[in-house]
């Protein structure tokens, strides 16, 4: 056999051929799976946004959220609060990468508060951490607070209950020597009473009907964990149905 082979190279190329051909079609047949399980974006296209995620709403902060968000409020009345900002609303990232890769990675997560000045400069982002979050959201929260602080943005983690007091919270984000308001007390909020979530205990203004004893909390952060640990996932196509 190896003196018929010797003899006859063109035999040699023919079987490499054979073989090369052979693999291509496995791989080719493995990347037709693939595709067959996974949903394509014209098969995507033909769901109604509306009828295939069915909405309902929710309220924008947790009850430790909105804790939080009430201390950070009593602390800066003369600045800017707000809830649930997407990191790629106020951080700007070179394009030489893919800028969709980086919105699957970090830039659809969301900083839990965002205090601004009233030019809405940023000055800080509090997260709210849960004694309770798993390995994921762990990971998921030390990816954004390490893309936050390269963009010199202070990051404040508060656990769940353990809030600082609003003078403490004015002295760490405030430069020394800042006036503090007259309206500044360290006295408990009344809206920690959120954490065990009957109407009563809920302010005027924020008790909304939203059905017989029902409170409709956000949606829990673990789903982005769920979201990110399925193969391939990225974020939402904006096509589809309106």
């Amino acid at each position: 056999m190896d003196a018929v082979l010797a003899m006859n190279p063109w035999l040699l190329l023919a079987l490499a051929g054979l073989l090369l051909a052979a693999l291509l079609v496995v791989v080719l047949r493995r990347g037709q799976q693939r595709e067959a399980a996974r949903p394509s974006n014209s098969r995507l296209d033909e769901i109604d946004t509306v009828i295939g995620w069915q909405p309902q709403v929710t309220r924008i902060l947790s009850g430790p959220e909105r804790q939080a968000h009430a201390t950070l409020m009593r602390a800066l009345p003369e600045y800017l609060v707000l809830a649930q900002v997407p990191l790629a609303r106020f951080l700007r990232v070179p394009t030489r990468n893919s800028y969709g890769e980086w919105l699957n990675r970090v830039g659809t997560l969301s900083a839990d508060l965002l205090v601004c000045d009233r030019t809405t400069q940023v000055i800080a982002v509090v997260e709210v951490r849960s004694p309770r979050e798993g390995q994921r959201s762990r990971k998921r929260h030390q990816r954004k607070a390490r893309v936050l602080q390269a963009a010199g943005v202070k990051v404040l983690e508060w656990a769940e209950g353990e809030f600082p007091t609003p003078s403490s919270v004015r002295a760490l984000l405030l430069p020394e020597g800042t006036a503090q308001p007259a309206v500044l007390r360290d006295a408990p909020s009344t809206m920690q009473s959120f954490g065990s979530t009957p109407l009563s205990a809920i302010p005027i203004g924020e008790a909304e009907e939203t059905g017989p004893g029902e409170l409709r909390e956000p949606p829990p952060s673990t789903w982005f964990d769920d979201f990110e640990s399925q193969p391939g996932a990225s974020a939402p196509p904006p096509g589809g149905k309106r």
